[in-house]
């Protein structure tokens, strides 16, 4: 499934309870970046042009997650990637058919005692279009999905080490070193560009990040916005 092409807008509606009874909240939902008009992220997105095909396999759980779904994000922002939903890929026919062609190039993004890592190695890919699965989920759902999906299972892994601290700051990371899938997204590129496999525009880099820092910061902002609107009923006697 790719939300690429997909149109814009749908009215849906919310029900919400209210200390008087119920009340009903129609909104507008953006099916690009898949987040409520009011919060939609797609005027920050900034596209970058790549020779390398990213392939999202977002799990299920991360679809419903209108609220830090950074694969979306990163599916947006780069025009030659593809977005499937599932957990078991094995039987999966677009995700086949990329593998099993001979003149591309796979591997999935996924730390390992053999993975390539790509501040050191430079991928070999002899003219062929190389092609990244990146999961996009939590790291015991990806455990699982790489566990599920053979053929995900046989292609070489890739990694990269860095220094760098996750700005995803309304969401706890499970080890410090994790990155989230745009950030992830984002050093890869840059190791790809160092390596020449890819030419970046100058000053490309700069933005790519924009739409996830807009996201959080509206996330900060409605958080700080509800603590402030808590009212407490006096206490009766």
């Amino acid at each position: 499934m790719t939300y690429q092409n997909l149109k814009i807008a749908i009215t849906f509606s919310v029900i919400m309870a209210n200390m008087n009874g119920v009340m009903i909240e129609n909104r507008e939902k953006c099916y690009r970046c898949y987040r409520p008009v009011s919060s939609c992220m797609c005027a920050h997105v900034s596209t970058i042009n790549t020779k390398t095909k990213f392939i999202i396999l977002m799990h299920p759980k991360e679809f419903k997650k209108t609220k830090n779904g950074t694969g979306r994000l990163t599916h947006l922002s780069l025009p030659n990637s593809e977005l499937y939903i599932d957990i078991d890929f094995t039987e999966h026919n677009a995700v086949n058919a990329l593998i099993d062609d001979p003149k591309n190039l796979c591997y999935v993004l996924y730390p390992g005692k053999n993975a390539l890592n790509l501040n050191t190695e430079k991928i070999d890919h002899s003219g062929k279009q190389v092609v990244i699965f990146i999961i996009d989920s939590t790291w015991p759902c990806s455990v699982k999905m790489l566990r599920l999906s053979r053929n995900l299972q046989a292609l070489p892994k890739m990694s990269f080490t860095h220094s760098k601290t996750s700005q995803f700051m309304i969401k706890e990371q499970p080890k410090e070193f994790c990155l989230s899938t745009i950030e992830s997204t984002l050093t890869i590129l840059e190791l790809l560009h160092a390596q020449e496999i890819e030419e970046i525009e100058e000053g490309a880099f700069e933005h790519f990040l924009d739409p996830f820092t807009s996201m959080i910061e509206y996330q900060i902002g409605c958080a700080e916005e509800s603590k402030n609107n808590i009212r407490f009923k006096p206490r009766r006697d």
